[in-house]
């Protein structure tokens, strides 16, 4: 890192780098952590979980001790973390990292927690268990495409921006309907809670977006290959040993856990593993780079060019020393 001290009340107020799955985002952040004072939020609803460390792709212990990270390792896997706790984390953290000089960087794919931070987050219901576990009986009966189909009836606004297959978000969506009486997207456009919202300046958005899908999806594929070899199946028993998890929890339905949950229940065979989940990882990769070529005012950066992080690295300086 620089040993110089820059004066950054006059900088944005945070820096982010986001992307695909696999796109590079770590490296690009440590890159830019040679060069200024920085300090990573991490903007990644797996990296939150203790003990899930292989199957997230979680920082080395020498990357996190080059550069302080925050919001890793900050919850037990049976406990929730909303994007709401996100974005009141992050904006508190904001203010404490540029108090001590630094420069907050958010790093992260989970869009959902870059959206509540920047756009403030509705008051939504808080969940119903006893709701929770009828939906999923209906879904476990007639399939969450069957279930997608209902939501579009009640709420097709949310209904468009999910896939059919998208269990998690439908049984969200039916919930908050079934609670308040109305469609969520209409509760999210009437009732945005704005103090919790920070905003980004132009161009301080660096997004990682390959030119080339082929060039993710094979960078998929050999992360997923290390995850088995690091013990990434070991990983997910020792999880299921606690007794006190089960497939149903966002931490387990995390891409990847999902897949090996299902697998060691005798769903399909193990060997199957890796297929399954680099087909979940490639789906939730094309997820995201839909969601990130809707987003105006980012500066896109070809994650499958040689000099990708040389030109982000670039760029960013060039915003700070305008």
């Amino acid at each position: 890192m620089t040993n110089t001290s820059p004066d950054f009340s006059q900088a944005p107020p945070v820096l982010a780098i986001i992307g695909p799955t696999a796109s590079g985002k770590t490296a690009a952040a440590l890159a830019l952590a040679r060069q200024l004072p920085v300090e990573v939020i991490s903007m990644d609803s797996a990296l939150v979980y203790r003990g899930m460390d292989v199957g997230t792709a979680k920082p080395t212990a020498e990357e996190l001790r080059a550069v302080p990270h925050h919001l890793i390792d900050i919850r037990d896997p049976r406990d929730a973390y909303s994007a709401a706790e996100f974005a009141r984390d992050a904006l508190r953290l904001v203010q404490t990292i540029r108090a001590r000089g630094a420069l907050p960087l958010l790093v992260g794919g989970t869009l959902l927690y870059f959206k509540a931070l920047t756009e403030g987050i509705a008051r939504l219901p808080p969940a119903d268990a006893a709701l929770r576990a009828r939906i999923e009986a209906q879904a476990a009966a007639l399939g969450w495409p069957a279930l997608h189909a209902r939501l579009a009836q009640v709420d097709p606004a949310t209904a468009a921006r999910l896939a059919p297959n998208d269990g998690q978000r439908i049984q969200r969506a039916l919930e908050v309907w079934q609670l308040a009486g109305r469609p969520m997207s209409t509760l999210i456009a009437l009732n945005k809670e704005a103090a919790c919202a920070l905003p980004i300046s132009a161009g301080a958005v660096f997004s990682l977006e390959p030119t080339d899908r082929g060039w993710l999806h094979e960078r998929i594929a050999r992360r997923f290959a290390l995850m088995l070899q690091q013990g990434f199946i070991d990983e997910v028993r020792g999880l299921r040993a606690r007794g006190d998890l089960h497939a149903d929890l966002p931490s387990m339905r995390c891409v990847g856990y999902r897949q090996c949950w299902q697998a060691l229940d005798g769903a399909f065979p193990l060997a199957e593993i890796a297929d399954r989940g680099m087909a979940a990882t490639r789906q939730l990769a094309r997820r995201q780079l839909t969601w990130l070529r809707s987003m105006p005012g980012r500066h896109a950066i070809a994650a499958d060019a040689p000099d990708a992080t040389d030109r982000l690295v670039r760029a960013a300086l060039g915003l700070l020393h305008r």
